[in-house]
């Protein structure tokens, strides 16, 4: 019955079911061994998780209007006056570094985003071959079944024609029912 079923799926079903199962068994094995990630990416990531936080935007602002309000004023002497030429010089300086590291995470992120995609795309075609296989493996059950049944009714039919001894009895009339009459009663004939 198995043999059956599976050659009622195309080969090329059976090669890529057989493809996503060793797929994830392989992930499986791969994910108990997996790497620590490298020095460059735990840093980048830090270096992204801490640049896109609020925390970061706030105490940078504070940093920021301390500089100018510092400079401005003139409590002390002043080492970067008004238009803040130093000032823009650092914002620079720290631009010029976080992007690239940031790109960097980003990159890194995307891929692990793509092979999530692709992992996910691979579940789903083994879900819908997996039912496909348990429909035709339904469908036989239910073939099965019908030739039971009919098997099954050949030799009540067997059985019936030897108690009644070969002969076909005459069937006995059905009563015959009559159109409804003016009043809404209906009239049964015999």
């Amino acid at each position: 019955m198995l043999t059956q079923l599976l050659h009622n799926l195309q080969d090329e079903e059976i090669i890529l079911l057989r493809r996503l199962r060793e797929a994830r068994r392989h992930r499986r094995k791969s994910s108990k061994d997996r790497d620590e990630l490298s020095l460059g990416a735990r840093v980048s990531d830090h270096v992204a998780a801490t640049v896109g936080s609020w925390r970061f935007i706030i105490i940078q602002s504070v940093l920021l209007v301390v500089w100018m309000a510092v400079n401005v004023v003139g409590f002390i002497e002043a080492w970067d006056p008004y238009p803040f030429i130093l000032l823009n010089l650092v914002l620079s300086f720290q631009a010029a570094y976080t992007a690239p590291i940031i790109m960097m995470s980003q990159n890194r992120q995307s891929e692990i985003d793509r092979l999530n995609a692709q992992h996910d795309y691979d579940i789903n075609i083994k879900a819908e071959l997996e039912i496909e296989l348990l429909h035709q493996k339904i469908d036989l059950l239910r073939e099965k079944e019908i030739n039971d049944l009919i098997a099954i009714i050949r030799s009540l039919e067997a059985e019936l024609k030897e108690r009644r001894g070969g002969q076909e009895s005459a069937a006995v009339p059905l009563p015959r029912i009559e159109p409804e009459t003016p009043s809404g009663a209906v009239v049964i004939g015999s």
